[in-house]
C-alpha cells in the first residue's frame, strides 16, 4: 500500500441501470487521471469474468448481464461468445486491459474482484447421489439417498480449450441448490453430495451449522485437481491482466487453508501481491480467528466498524456514545490488516446485507476511515458519484457524500505524523495528526460530534505556536490560533465534522 493509500470500490450493484452509464471499463479509463489527482491510489474493480446469465430483451446493461458474482468461466474476460454474449456486463477483455493500463499510467493500482467459491450456468447436468439438507442447519439432513440431476458439467465450448483444457464435473463440487429431475416444489434446496470422500469443508464459518455452502455449484476446495487448476488460473490471470491484487469474495465459505496456500503460491512469483478478503461478520473474534488460521496472508474488510457506523447513524439525538465508535473493530485490534469501509455493494439499499449508513453520519464515518493513521480506507462509488436505480418496487437515489472530495484531499495532503486521540466525550470526539517533515504544511485537527455544536481543546504541537488554522471542509467559519504551548480550542457544528489545517 502506498503512503496514505486510498482504495475506491469503483462500482455498485446497480451500475449500468442508467441509460447514460458508459461501460465500466471505459469509465475507468475516462476517470483515472482525475481520481489520481484527487488522491485515489487503488481501484477495486468488479468481477471481470463471463457469468451465467444474459437476457437479450434486457432494457439496459444492468438487466442484460449478471453483476459479476454468478461466475461461469474464469478464463473468459469478455473474449469468447459464451452465454449469449462476447462482452461481460462491464465490457470486453480489450477494454478491461486498457482500463488497467490507464490506471497504472496514472499511478493507480488495480485490485480484481475474484469469485472462487462457486460456479454457475453449467452446460450439462450429471446424476449425483445427494442428501437434501436444511437451509438453516447444513448438517441436518431432510432427505437422504437422493439421486439428482445436478448442473455441474462445464465444457466451455465457446472457448475451445484456449488457455486451459480443464473441464469441471461433479467431482469438483460438493453441493448444488437445484435438482433438475425433481418437481419444482422439491427441486430448490441445498443438496449435499454423497460421494466417497465428499463432505462440507470443516475450516469454514460455523454459521448455519456449517457455512461451506453459499450458492450455485459449490466448489470443493479439498479436491487436488481443483487446487491445481485454480493455482494455474491465478498465475495466468495475473500475467494476463497485470493487476496488483485481489478482493476475494466470500472467504468465510471457503476452506480456510485454501487461500493461505493459494496466496503463498502466487507470491513466489508476484511478491508484492495485495489481497483483501470479504469475511462478512460483525464479530471481531471471528475475523481474528480467520487471520490466525490463514497466517495473516490477507487483509479483511472491517465489517464490525461498518456496523458501528450504521448503528451510530440510526441512533437519534446524540444517543450513540461516540467514545465506543472503534470498539470491537478490526482497525482497533489489528490495524495493519484492516480495510475500512463506510458502505459497499452488499450494504446498499435493496441488497441482501442492506445496512446503509445514514446520509448525515457519512462525513463523520469517512473522516474516521480517511483521516486516522490506522487502516486502509475504501471509498464507495455512489458516495463519490451518486447513484439512481429501482429495485423491489423502490426508487433509490443516493447523493454524493458532503465534502467527500475534500476529505480525500485532506488525507492526501495533511493527514500525516503522530496521532493524538481525544475520544473522551460521549458526543464530541477528535484527534490530532501532527504532520511530518516529508509533507510540507501537513498536520490536521479533526473534531466531530453527533450532538450539538461544541468545541474541544486539543494539542497539535508547539511547532504550530502562533499559527492559524481553518476548517478545510468549510463547515466552521473563521480561524483558530495555536497558543504558545501548542494547544488550541477547535470547534465543530452540530451533527458535523471539521478538519482544521494550516491557513
Amino acid at each position: 500500500m502506498k503512503a496514505n493509500g486510498t482504495m475506491m470500490q469503483f462500482f455498485h450493484w446497480y451500475y449500468g441501470s442508467a441509460e447514460s452509464d458508459p461501460g465500466l471499463w471505459e469509465k475507468v479509463r475516462q476517470e483515472a487521471k482525475r481520481l489520481s489527482a484527487l488522491g485515489i491510489t487503488a481501484l477495486w474493480l468488479p468481477p471481470a469474468f463471463k457469468c451465467s446469465s444474459y437476457n437479450e430483451k434486457g432494457r439496459n446493461a444492468y438487466e442484460k448481464y449478471d453483476v459479476g458474482y454468478g461466475i461461469y468461466d474464469l478464463y473468459d474476460l469478455g473474449e469468447f461468445n459464451q452465454k449469449g454474449t462476447l462482452r461481460t456486463k462491464y465490457g470486453t477483455k480489450e477494454q478491461y486491459i486498457a482500463a488497467i493500463n490507464e490506471a497504472h499510467k496514472n499511478g493507480i493500482d488495480v485490485y480484481a474482484d475474484v469469485v472462487l467459491n462457486h460456479k454457475a450456468g453449467a452446460d450439462e447436468t450429471e446424476w449425483v447421489k445427494a442428501a437434501k439438507v436444511d437451509w438453516n442447519d447444513r448438517n441436518f439432513v431432510i432427505k437422504n439417498e437422493l439421486w439428482i440431476e445436478a448442473w455441474t458439467k462445464f465444457n466451455f465450448e465457446g472457448r475451445a480449450n484456449k488457455y486451459s483444457g480443464f473441464k469441471w464435473s461433479f467431482n469438483h463440487f460438493d453441493g448444488v441448490d437445484w435438482a433438475n429431475n425433481l418437481d419444482e416444489s422439491e427441486a430448490k434446496g441445498i443438496f449435499k453430495f454423497q460421494v466417497i470422500g465428499k463432505d462440507w469443508a470443516k475450516m469454514v464459518s460455523g454459521e448455519k451449522g456449517n457455512y461451506d455452502y453459499l450458492m450455485f455449484s459449490d466448489i470443493d476446495m479439498n479436491n487436488p485437481e481443483v487446487r491445481t487448476e485454480l493455482a494455474r488460473w491465478g498465475k495466468w490471470f495475473l500475467k494476463t491482466t497485470g493487476v496488483d491484487g485481489f478482493r476475494l469474495d466470500a472467504v468465510k465459505h471457503i476452506q480456510f487453508s485454501f487461500f493461505r496456500d493459494w496466496i503463498k503460491f502466487l507470491k513466489r512469483e508476484f511478491p508484492d501481491l495485495f489481497a483483501v478478503g470479504e469475511y462478512w461478520s460483525s464479530n471481531i473474534g471471528e475475523l481474528q480467528y480467520y487471520i490466525q488460521m490463514t497466517e495473516g496472508c490477507m487483509s479483511l474488510f472491517d465489517a464490525p466498524l461498518q456496523n458501528n457506523f450504521y448503528q451510530a447513524s440510526r441512533t437519534p439525538d446524540g444517543g450513540y456514545d461516540m467514545r465506543c465508535i472503534l470498539d470491537n473493530t478490526l482497525v482497533k485490534n489489528n490495524p495493519v490488516l484492516a480495510v475500512t469501509i463506510v458502505d459497499n455493494h452488499d450494504t446498499q439499499p435493496c441488497q441482501a446485507l442492506e445496512r446503509f449508513v445514514d446520509w448525515w453520519f457519512k462525513p463523520l464515518a469517512y473522516a474516521i476511515t480517511l483521516l486516522r493513521q490506522e487502516g486502509y480506507p475504501s471509498v464507495f462509488y455512489p458516495d463519490l458519484y451518486g447513484a439512481e436505480y429501482e429495485d423491489k418496487g423502490c426508487k433509490i437515489k443516493i447523493l454524493p457524500v458532503k465534502n467527500i472530495e475534500k476529505l480525500i484531499t485532506v488525507r492526501k495532503l495533511y493527514a500525516y505524523g503522530k496521532q493524538r486521540d481525544y475520544l473522551d466525550n460521549k458526543n464530541t470526539i477528535g484527534w490530532i495528526r501532527e504532520g511530518d517533515d516529508a509533507h510540507a504544511g501537513s498536520g490536521v485537527a479533526v473534531l466531530m460530534t453527533n450532538g450539538t455544536s461544541s468545541s474541544k481543546w486539543m494539542e497539535i504541537g508547539k511547532k504550530y505556536a502562533g499559527r492559524q488554522l481553518y476548517d478545510f471542509l468549510g463547515n466552521c467559519e473563521g480561524t483558530v490560533t495555536v497558543n504558545k504551548d501548542g494547544w488550541s480550542e477547535f470547534r465543530v457544528n452540530g451533527n458535523s465534522v471539521s478538519a482544521w489545517v494550516l491557513k
